[in-house]
């Protein structure tokens, strides 16, 4: 269910604050296109920092593995990245499918390690939709569908104040891929 109650604008705002916070930078540098390792200085372990703090103020929980990661789970061992450390046609193709604006930096042969340059604060941002997206029609307690927003940040249920459940990053990138499968028959 598309949830209308966080408008995209607090979500940006939310994941600039996450990111300057996580990185200790000036939250002026971060512009919505900026990549957080190549523009920001961001390392590996403060993406880490970065989704605890999402996670703590939207009440989500991020993706723990990447999208690489659940290609070669669901379609076999080198489906994505190759006996060399290099991403395959497939794989291309399915990221440039999931990152739309960044799916012409995206091609057959790139080293893994170009890989997490490509993040940016956007795409943060969009995978936090997402998993808002994932709202229940009802509530799981109370079978309610009464959803409020509390702080800013938090949906509860209005009638007896239970906390949204929201698909996890990781299973909502596995049926995303589950589903381009299907539809486009990529693997």
């Amino acid at each position: 269910m598309k949830q209308n109650l966080i408008p995209e604008q607090r979500v940006m705002e939310e994941v600039k604050k996450a990111i300057a916070e996580g990185i200790d930078i000036d939250p002026a540098r971060i512009k919505p296109e900026s990549s957080l390792m190549k523009d920001l200085g961001a390392e590996s372990l403060d993406f880490l920092d970065i989704n605890y703090r999402l996670e703590q103020t939207f009440g989500i929980k991020m993706a723990r593995r990447s999208v690489i990661d659940h290609i070669e789970e669901l379609f076999g061992e080198e489906s994505a990245i190759d006996s060399e450390g290099k991403l395959t046609g497939k794989a291309a193709e399915v990221l440039a499918i999931r990152y739309d604006g960044s799916g012409d930096q995206i091609r057959p042969g790139m080293d893994m390690d170009e890989l997490p340059v490509m993040v940016t604060v956007t795409s943060i941002a969009e995978g936090v939709a997402n998993l808002l997206d994932t709202l229940p029609g009802n509530c799981v307690n109370c079978r309610a569908q009464n959803w409020k927003l509390e702080e800013e940040t938090r949906i509860t249920c209005g009638s007896c104040g239970e906390p949204a459940a929201f698909t996890s990053g990781d299973d909502l990138i596995e049926d995303w891929l589950k589903q381009t499968q299907e539809n486009k028959k990529i693997f």
